[in-house]
C-alpha cells in the first residue's frame, strides 16, 4: 500500500469512489456526484491535504481536510473525509491514509480535526474510535438521503 499526495490525473479515480458512496451509501447525506474537474481543482487547492492510496498500481482510497467551519477563529480545526473502494476495505488503507492525513495536519498547525459520520455509519464510528477520534456530539436529523432523515456523529481527536 503507497499512501502519496494526490495529483490531478488521479481525480477520476477519486470521483469514481466518492461518487460510488453518493450514490448508494450513508456515509455522505450528498445526492450530487462529484465531476473530475472539481475533484481536480479540490486536489490542487488542498495541495499536501489531498491524499490517496495506491494498491496495485490503482488509487483505492483518498482522504483530505478542509475548514471546519467559516471564520478566523477556526483556523485551527479541520474537517476530513476519507473514502476507500469496496475491495480496499480491510487492507489497512483507511487507517495508513488517516495516519498519514493526522501527520499532515499536525504538522500544519491543526490543533482539532473533526469528523462528521452519519448515525447510520456504524462502520465509520468503529474506525474513527479506533483513531483515538470521541464522539462530541449527536445532532437528530439533520441530514436526509433516500427518503429519509439521519442523524449526523461529531467526532473529534486532538493533535
Amino acid at each position: 500500500m503507497i499512501i502519496r499526495k494526490a495529483i490531478s490525473a488521479d481525480a477520476a479515480s477519486v470521483a469514481a469512489i466518492w461518487n460510488a458512496e453518493i450514490r448508494a451509501g450513508v456515509s455522505t447525506f450528498n445526492s450530487i456526484e462529484k465531476s473530475d474537474a472539481e475533484i481536480a481543482g479540490m486536489i490542487e487547492t488542498a495541495g499536501a491535504a489531498f491524499l490517496v492510496a495506491e494498491h496495485d498500481a490503482s488509487v483505492v482510497g483518498f482522504a483530505t481536510y478542509f475548514a471546519f467551519r467559516g471564520g478566523v477563529g477556526y483556523r485551527h480545526s479541520k474537517e476530513h473525509t476519507v473514502y476507500l473502494a469496496p475491495d480496499a476495505r480491510g487492507l489497512g488503507a483507511g487507517r495508513a491514509l488517516m495516519d498519514a492525513l493526522l501527520m499532515v495536519a499536525k504538522e500544519d498547525g491543526v490543533h482539532s480535526m473533526m469528523a462528521g459520520i452519519s448515525g447510520e455509519n456504524e462502520a465509520g464510528i468503529r474506525f474513527h474510535t479506533a483513531l483515538g477520534f470521541k464522539m462530541v456530539a449527536q445532532v437528530p436529523e439533520v441530514g436526509y438521503k433516500f427518503d429519509r432523515w439521519m442523524d449526523l456523529i461529531l467526532m473529534q481527536k486532538f493533535l
